[in-house]
C-alpha cells in the first residue's frame, strides 16, 4: 500500500549490532539506526562504526550496549577515570574536551530550536572550565553490602543500574574530596544503604550541609560575570531570583538593582540566605 510505514525489524535482547553512529541524543547516548528503528548506544561519537549488543527492545527505539568500536572518531579518547563506563556520574570522558563543549551547545540549541522555537545563534557558545578534572566540590557517597563479594563497597551509584559502584577516587572531585573518600574507606560504615554527602564549604558564604550551592568553584566568576553584564546592560530595577538557596545570586548581583527577592523551598537555606545577606550587608 502506498505511504505504509515499514515495519520495525524484529530485534532482541541480546543481538549483536553493526551501528554506523548519526548523532549523540541529549544524556550522551549515541544515536544508530536499523532500518526505522532507533537505537541508542553509550559512549560513542558521531560519525563512528561500533558494534553493539541489544539490551532493550521498545515500539520505537531500542538500547544497546557498547562491545567495541569499529571505526573511532579523530575526536575519541582514553577517559581519565578507570571507572568511566561502570560508574554513572559521568558520559562524556571519552571525547575530548573541545569536542564535548561543541556538542553539549548543539545539544541545548537543538532542545531551544525544537521546543521553543529559537534559532540556533540565539545560543551563546558552552564557557570552558578552567580546570575539566579536579572541579568537583561535593558528592554523594554510598555504601552497599555486595553479597556476591561479601564486602561493603563505597562510591557512586552505577550507570546500568542501583548497584554502587567501589571506587578510591573521582577524578572530577577536587583533591580535598579525594582524600576524605580515602579516610572514610579505611574507616568504613558498618552497614550498607548510607550516603554520605562530602562537600567542600565555599569561603565566606554559609550553606547548611544539604542545600545547594554551585558545585564549581572556577566557573562560578565566569557564571556571575555574565549574569551582571546582562542586568547591568538591560536596566532593571528589581531582581527576583527563584530557587534563590542561600542567595549567591541575588547577593552577588544587588548593587545592581534597587530590591531583591529570593524564592526558595528549603527553609534552611533561606535561612541561611538571610544571614548571608545580612553578613554582606546587603539591606535592599
Amino acid at each position: 500500500m502506498s505511504g505504509a510505514v515499514p515495519a520495525s525489524p524484529a530485534l532482541a535482547p541480546g543481538q549483536r549490532l553493526t551501528l554506523a553512529i548519526t548523532d549523540v541524543a541529549f544524556g550522551g547516548e549515541g544515536v544508530g539506526r536499523v532500518g526505522p528503528l532507533v537505537v541508542f548506544v553509550p559512549y560513542v561519537l558521531t560519525g563512528e562504526e561500533v558494534e553493539a549488543e541489544v539490551t532493550e527492545v521498545k515500539r520505537q527505539f531500542a538500547r544497546a550496549k557498547l562491545i567495541r568500536v569499529l571505526q573511532p572518531s579523530p575526536q575519541r579518547v582514553t577517559p581519565r577515570c578507570r571507572y568511566f563506563g561502570q560508574c554513572g556520574g559521568c558520559q562524556y570522558q571519552h571525547i575530548d574536551y573541545p569536542a564535548q563543549l561543541e556538542l553539549k551547545h548543539k545539544q541545548i540549541a537543538d532542545l531551544f530550536e525544537r521546543l521553543g522555537g529559537f534559532p540556533r545563534a540565539t545560543v551563546a557558545a558552552v564557557v570552558p572550565c578552567p580546570r575539566p578534572y579536579g572541579y568537583r566540590n561535593r558528592v554523594m557517597v554510598r555504601s552497599q553490602w555486595n553479597k556476591p563479594a561479601q564486602r561493603l563497597n563505597i562510591g557512586f551509584l552505577r550507570a546500568d543500574s542501583r548497584l554502587v559502584v567501589d571506587l578510591e577516587e573521582c577524578p572530577i572531585a577536587e583533591s580535598a574530596l579525594n582524600e576524605e573518600l580515602r579516610r572514610l574507606r579505611a574507616h568504613p560504615p558498618p552497614r550498607g544503604g548510607l550516603k554520605v554527602v562530602m562537600r567542600i564549604a565555599p569561603e565566606g558564604w554559609e550553606v547548611p550541609r544539604d542545600s545547594f550551592f554551585q558545585n564549581n568553584f572556577f566557573l562560578l566568576p565566569k557564571l556571575v560575570g555574565t549574569v551582571r553584564e546582562r542586568l547591568r546592560d538591560s536596566g532593571v530595577r528589581f531582581l527576583l531570583d527563584a530557587y534563590c538557596g542561600v542567595g549567591f545570586f541575588s547577593i552577588e548581583l544587588s548593587d545592581l538593582v534597587e530590591c531583591f527577592v529570593g524564592v526558595e523551598i528549603d527553609l534552611r537555606a533561606i535561612q541561611a540566605a538571610r544571614r548571608n545577606a545580612a553578613a554582606k550587608q546587603r539591606r535592599n
